[in-house]
């Protein structure tokens, strides 16, 4: 059996196609994305503008016809932030429907972090101790506490980097008063987290996909860490803070020549950064790692093991 998960994501909409053996195992065959940058131009009025509607259905269009030609006997498709918090979202996933017979689910942020968990949890030995999975979109960001047994504490927070480049609109390069005023901001809005930390204390940061591949590309072609097709990679504290010290004095044209950046990313990838370092220095994490797997990995294991 073959299945097909479509995870429509704000900036990107990504496809996985999977094998399954018949003990529920699946193997991917199959990974590719689609930029679609979802949330420009609306997200902060929830709303999905005409331009960025059209290329989420040329994004699904072209998934659509990925996963035929992988004959898969199912297409399961998740819809997060932009989609669930606009006000025409409903009208954009009936016409999905309606166009290539893809029912598409639209999931709470709570849900989104679950999903993720399961994900990152197939790919990273979690332990016993507490870890902090993290997981940059473009309209929301989900953080979760939780070992390989349980989540302690999850949450999906409206900071996305679509939603804080709206916001905040910064310069290229970034002006180190811009970078203290997002600082401030997150201080404030992720006081949730900082409760929820002070009594589940995680040992390390496992970034899930998105931001944490470009990191760990960026430094791969670098030279500081392998170049490997491993779905995990321990990516090196000082080498880390080294390269976002890199992505805060970049414009854009040097962001663009970097070897091991996505073109997907490049508008992205210093308030992503910017993100992550502040968790970073707040919780005093010592250890970084990157998964591959996430909210796409996490529902067809869902799929496979409650069906």
């Amino acid at each position: 059996m073959r299945l097909a998960i479509i995870d429509m994501g704000t900036n990107t909409f990504n496809l996985l196609v999977a094998e399954v053996d018949g003990e529920n195992r699946f193997n991917t065959i199959h990974n590719s994305k689609c930029g679609v940058k979802l949330g420009e131009g609306g997200i902060d009025k929830k709303f999905i503008a005409p331009a960025a509607w059209e290329r989420g259905l040329r994004a699904i269009e072209t998934h659509v016809q990925t996963a035929k030609s992988y004959n898969v006997d199912n297409i399961f498709a998740f819809a997060t932030s932009a989609t669930r918090d606009a006000k025409n979202g409903k009208e954009f996933v009936d016409e999905i429907f309606q166009k290539y017979q893809v029912k598409v689910n639209v999931i709470e942020g709570e849900r989104e972090a679950f999903l993720i968990y399961l994900g990152v949890r197939q790919s990273v030995d979690l332990g016993d101790k507490i870890n902090l999975v993290l997981d940059i979109g473009g309209g929301s960001n989900e953080l979760i506490l939780c070992n390989a047994k349980e989540v302690f504490w999850k949450h999906s927070f409206n900071l996305g980097i679509q939603r804080l480049l709206n916001l905040f609109n910064p310069s290229d390069p970034i002006t180190e008063a811009q970078v203290t005023q997002v600082e401030l901001y997150l201080e404030k809005e992720l006081q949730p987290l900082f409760e929820a930390t002070s009594k589940f204390k995680p040992v390390r940061l496992v970034g899930s996909s998105g931001s944490f591949d470009t990191y760990r590309s960026l430094l791969a072609y670098a030279g500081s860490i392998p170049l490997s097709d491993e779905i995990t990679e321990a990516i090196p504290l000082k080498d880390y803070i080294q390269l976002h010290q890199t992505l805060l004095k970049s414009n854009r044209e040097e962001r663009v020549a970097m070897k091991g950046m996505e073109l997907i990313r490049v508008d992205y990838i210093v308030l992503a950064s910017i993100f992550t370092n502040f968790i970073i220095r707040r919780l005093a994490v010592k250890q970084i790692i990157q998964s591959n797997y996430a909210l796409k990995e996490g529902a067809i294991w869902e799929i496979l093991n409650e069906s």
